[in-house]
């Protein structure tokens, strides 16, 4: 069958695939074109969303692992990288499927002709969200549900981890959802808007994107401990734990600083980066050069 050949060579192109994702890979190899797509837009984002401060997004030419440590650590950059590219699929992949690009899926015409209290009809091409999330869900989750290797040392650190990348997936997810927002055409002699069609449509990726850096000031630390759901860190032992918000970004440890070059970490540091003297934002020289020199 050269569809399943054309198939296998994709799946076989990827590095790093868990079999859950080698699975749906082969049942649906045109869409894990748009899943790289998608994965690609979240690091584009994300560089575009750092790009003043000490952590810039900065990636590697590693196949298995453009961000390397940084991936590994389990800090606020973390959860933001998890939570960009998995709202990065769900956007690409739906955006694939709205434009007619995908066998499986299209438009989502639920409710196409219905007309509401308001008196405009449902109509025209509404994205396919449900595709989209549905999809990434499969796909993007599965490494955090596999079960850990018999060498992993700390399982219960290995399962809090797992937690973390599967909530930040869903936050991500969660904000594609949120931003939907409504078009509508009119119709009628010389533009009366006699009759009305609306249909639900993705917000571009970089209000996602704004809302997701929102996020990550805001992200929660977590308490390092197993347990069913994840909770905060807790500083003080009298005050009730607030709960952790669905669509809050978490994070277990304090990020570094990102100051000096650490090439273990795949930190580059600061040194060379340009900063602004007038500012008092991240780029200032200030805070840039971590309180060193600058000219």
């Amino acid at each position: 069958d050269p569809q399943l050949a054309a198939a296998t060579a994709v799946c076989s192109s990827l590095p790093g695939l868990v079999s859950q994702q080698i699975e749906v890979c082969l049942q649906h190899p045109s869409t894990i074109r748009s899943v790289s797509d998608g994965a690609r837009r979240g690091i584009i984002e994300c560089q575009y969303q750092f790009r003043n401060e000490r952590w810039n997004c900065t990636t590697r030419n590693d196949e298995q692992s453009v961000f390397g440590y940084i991936l590994e650590r389990g800090s606020r950059e973390t959860a933001f990288i998890y939570a960009v590219t998995s709202a990065g699929v769900v956007h690409a992949v739906t955006q694939a499927c709205s434009s007619g690009n995908l066998t499986d899926c299209s438009c989502d015409s639920t409710g196409n002709g219905l007309e509401t209290p308001e008196g405009w009809k449902w109509g025209g091409c509404s994205d396919n969200l449900n595709y989209g999330v549905q999809f990434a869900r499969k796909f993007v989750d599965a490494p955090e549900r596999v079960k850990p290797a018999p060498e992993t040392k700390n399982k219960k650190a290995w399962s809090v981890r797992m937690k973390m990348n599967l909530h930040n997936n869903e936050a991500g997810r969660q904000v594609v959802s949120s931003l939907m927002r409504m078009q509508c055409r009119c119709h009628g002699i010389s533009g009366s808007c006699e009759v009305k069609t609306c249909w639900r449509t993705m917000p571009s990726f970089t209000e996602i994107g704004d809302t997701l850096k929102h996020k990550y000031r805001q992200a929660v630390q977590v308490a390092p401990k197993v347990r069913k759901r994840l909770r905060r860190k807790n500083k003080s032992k009298t005050k009730r734990r607030l709960p952790v918000g669905k669509g809050d970004l978490v994070h277990i440890h304090k990020s570094p600083n990102y100051c000096v070059n650490d090439p273990q970490k795949g930190i580059p540091g600061t040194s060379g980066r340009i900063c602004n003297k007038t500012s008092d934002e991240p780029d200032s020289c200030d805070l840039l050069c971590c309180g060193r020199g600058y000219n």
